[in-house]
């Protein structure tokens, strides 16, 4: 019986550090302007936010222009750099589970803040979102 106790409590403590790895360590795309503010719609933004997390901290950070619109590209393209979580205003559903089907996590209805901010928020839990504004 002690022994059975021991081997759950032991799977329980892996699983559970396999989860805290897995949140401490992003990294994060979020679909910006000229400005670096959130652009409405991820499939037409000027650039992508890259943003790197390990511990909670942001410790890089990058711009990366997409690729020209065509359906279904964005959620690969991202997926192939490594992303982790998006962050959008309004996206299709079919590329919300484009993004799903590639192990990215998405979230949608962002308040139109800068990059930057998105993060903070986020990394504090405190990032409210609203419905999707995407109608397709």
């Amino acid at each position: 019986m002690e022994f059975s106790l021991h081997v759950k409590t032991t799977k329980h403590l892996i699983i559970k550090n396999q989860i805290n790895n897995k949140i401490m360590n992003k990294r994060i795309a979020i679909p910006v302007d000229n400005q670096d503010i959130l652009d409405a719609h991820f499939g037409h933004c000027s650039f992508f936010a890259i943003l790197n997390i390990e511990n909670e901290t942001l410790v890089s950070e990058e711009r990366l222009t997409p690729p020209p619109h065509e359906p279904g590209l964005l959620p690969k393209w991202l997926a192939e750099k490594g992303i982790s979580d998006i962050i959008a205003g309004g996206m299709g559903q079919k590329a919300i589970q484009l993004f799903n089907q590639n192990g990215v996590n998405v979230f949608v209805g962002a308040p139109k803040l800068s990059a930057k901010e998105l993060l903070e928020a986020y990394l504090q839990n405190s990032l409210t979102f609203s419905a999707n504004y995407c109608d397709h």
